[in-house]
C-alpha cells in the first residue's frame, strides 16, 4: 500500500502518525494509497523550517525568485500528461478534463514568472518641497493553503507559487481525498530549484486545519471548498488575526435570451452543467429561460440525455464518477428531494450504471423543468450533473432571481444583442461575468472574483489581487538636505617634480 509522505524542511518524510485515511479509486473503490493525519510534532516541524527559511528566501532577488517559477512551468509542461493520468485516476475525471486542470494551474505559475513587475512600488517626487515618498511591496512571511478535492492541480497551483514568488514560505493542506497529484507537484517544485523550507505539505483533516487556523506563525491563509467550511475557517481564522480568503459554494445561473443562438445554448449549456460531474464551483446548475427560450428545453433535455459518464481512459466519456459513495447518495438525496417538491424530472441520473465499473460512484446527467426559488434543489449547491431549469417573461425578472440569490460567484448570459449583454452585465450581483461563455473563470492575470455568500475574505485569488494578498505595502517618506552634500573634490592630478 503506498503511503503519501509529507514534506518537511525540504525531505519528503514518512509520518509517524497512528491515523491514516485511504485514498479510494471512485471508479472502482480500491484504495490507491493512504494519507496520514500528519502529527502536533510534524507540524511544528513544517511551521519552524519555513520560518527559518522565510529569513533567507525574502532576501533573494526577486528575478532569480522568478526564475524558479520559470523552470518550474517548464518541468510542469513537460510532465503535463504524467501529471493529469495521476490526477485522473484519484479523482475519476476524464483524461481531458484532468489535463484542463493541470493547465489551468500551469497558466498561474507562469503569472507568478512576471513577479518583478507585479511587486513594483509607486514613486512621487516632490510630494512637498524636497520631499519624496516611494512604496515597496514585501512579503508577509509564513502562509498556508487548504485546498479541496476537486482541482488538485489548478487549485494548489492558485496558491503556493505566486505566495512563494512574493518571497513567503508557504504551508499546503491539499484535500485527502487525492494527495497523490499535489504530492507530484511538490516534486517537481524542488526540481526547479526551490529551496530547502520554502514548501512544506502536511496532511490530515480538520484538526490538522485547526492547526493551521491557530498557529501564530502563519500569517495568512488561502481556502476553496464547501460555503459551510469556508465560514468556519474565516471566522477562526480571523479571530487568530491572520488574513484570510475563503472561496466557498456557488449556485451560477446562465440566462437564455429567445434571440441567442440556439445550437450554442445547447452545446454549451450542457457541457457547462455536468462536466467534472458537476463537481466544480463554476458549473452552471440553474439555467434561466426568457420568453420563448423555454421552448428549447425539451431540446437540451434531449441532448443531456446523450451524454455517458465512464472511466477516465474512456475517450467517449463525458465525465467521471462522483468523488465518493456520500457525494453520490448526497446528489441522488437532492434528485428524490426535487421529484418531492414538484419539479418535473425531464433527465434522471439516479441508477446509473457504467459498464466495467460496478462499484463507481455513478449519476447520470439530470435535468429538472419548472424549477421554483423555493425549492431545496434551487437553493442548495448539489455539486453534481444536475442541471434546473427556470422560467421567467422578462431579463429584469432574471436579474431579479440571480441578484436574490445569496450566491455570486460566476453567471452567463447567451444573447445576440449587445444592449441587453450590457445591461446584464452592469446590474448582475455577481463577480464573474460571462457573455455568450458559460463558465467565465478568467485567466491568471486578471483575478477570481467570486462575490456574496461565494467568497468570504477582501482580496481574491491570483492576478493583483493574489499579490497583494501575499505581501504588505512599505511607504518611505524622504527628505534630504542639500546643505548636507560633502564638498568632494577629485584626485590630484598634478605631477610632483620635486
Amino acid at each position: 500500500m503506498k503511503k503519501v509522505p509529507l514534506y518537511i524542511d525540504g525531505e519528503f518524510i514518512q509520518s509517524q502518525s497512528d491515523k491514516w485515511i485511504d485514498v479510494t479509486n471512485p471508479a472502482t473503490q480500491e484504495v490507491i494509497a493512504q494519507v496520514p493525519c500528519a502529527t502536533q510534532d510534524e507540524m511544528k516541524q513544517a511551521v519552524e523550517s519555513a520560518q527559518k527559511a522565510f529569513l533567507t528566501w525574502k532576501e533573494v532577488a526577486v528575478s532569480e525568485r522568478a526564475r524558479v517559477m520559470m523552470r518550474y512551468q517548464a518541468l510542469l509542461k513537460e510532465h503535463h500528461d504524467e501529471i493529469a493520468e495521476i490526477l485522473a485516476s484519484e479523482t475519476g475525471k476524464t483524461f481531458e478534463d484532468a489535463k484542463g486542470d493541470v493547465w489551468r494551474g500551469i497558466e498561474v505559475v507562469e503569472h507568478a514568472a512576471n513577479i518583478p513587475s507585479l511587486l513594483m512600488g509607486e514613486t512621487v517626487e516632490n510630494v512637498a518641497r524636497g520631499i519624496d515618498t516611494y512604496s515597496f511591496t514585501q512579503p508577509l512571511g509564513v502562509c498556508a493553503g487548504i485546498t479541496p478535492f476537486n482541482f488538485p492541480a489548478m487549485i494548489p497551483l492558485w496558491m503556493f507559487p505566486l505566495a512563494i514568488a512574493c518571497g513567503n514560505t508557504f504551508i499546503l493542506k491539499p484535500s485527502e481525498q487525492d494527495p497523490l497529484t499535489p504530492t507530484r507537484l511538490v516534486e517537481l517544485f524542488e526540481q526547479a530549484g526551490a529551496p530547502k523550507g520554502v514548501l512544506q505539505v502536511i496532511h490530515g483533516a480538520k484538526d490538522q486545519v485547526d492547526f493551521i487556523l491557530d498557529e501564530p506563525a502563519v500569517k495568512a491563509i488561502s481556502f476553496v471548498g464547501s460555503v459551510a467550511v469556508g465560514q468556519y475557517i474565516y471566522r477562526r481564522g480571523t479571530e487568530n488575526m491572520k488574513r484570510v480568503q475563503a472561496f466557498a459554494g456557488a449556485k451560477n445561473h446562465c440566462v437564455i435570451m429567445p434571440d441567442a443562438n440556439k445550437s450554442q445554448v445547447i452545446s454549451n449549456l450542457v457541457g457547462a452543467s455536468v462536466g467534472a460531474a458537476g463537481q466544480r464551483c463554476m458549473a452552471i446548475s440553474v439555467a434561466v429561460f426568457v420568453g420563448a427560450a423555454k421552448e428549447w428545453i425539451p431540446e437540451i433535455a434531449a441532448e443531456l440525455a446523450k451524454v455517458k459518464p465512464g472511466g477516465w481512459d474512456n475517450k467517449d466519456a463525458a465525465y467521471g464518477p462522483l468523488i465518493s459513495p456520500q457525494a453520490k447518495q448526497r446528489v441522488e438525496n437532492f434528485i428524490t428531494q426535487g421529484v418531492k417538491e414538484g419539479a418535473e424530472l425531464l433527465v434522471d441520473g439516479r441508477n446509473c450504471e457504467v459498464e466495467g465499473f460496478p462499484n463507481g460512484n455513478w449519476v447520470g446527467p439530470t435535468m429538472f423543468s419548472k424549477v421554483t426559488t423555493d425549492m431545496e434543489i434551487y437553493k442548495n449547491e448539489i455539486f453534481g450533473p444536475v442541471l434546473c431549469a427556470t422560467e421567467v417573461d422578462s431579463l429584469d425578472e432574471a436579474l431579479a432571481m440571480v441578484n436574490a440569490n445569496p450566491y455570486g460567484n460566476g453567471t452567463s448570459i447567451f444573447t445576440a444583442s449587445g444592449a441587453a449583454a450590457r445591461k446584464y452585465q452592469h446590474n448582475v450581483e455577481v463577480g464573474q461575468v460571462g457573455i455568450n461563455i458559460p463558465i467565465p473563470v478568467p485567466l491568471p492575470f486578471f483575478s477570481f472574483t467570486g462575490w456574496k455568500g461565494s467568497f468570504f475574505g477582501d482580496l481574491h485569488a491570483y492576478g493583483k489581487q493574489g499579490v497583494r494578498f501575499y505581501s504588505e505595502t512599505k511607504t518611505i517618506t524622504a527628505r534630504w538636505f542639500e546643505s548636507d552634500i560633502a564638498d568632494v573634490t577629485g584626485p590630484n592630478m598634478t605631477i610632483n617634480l620635486r
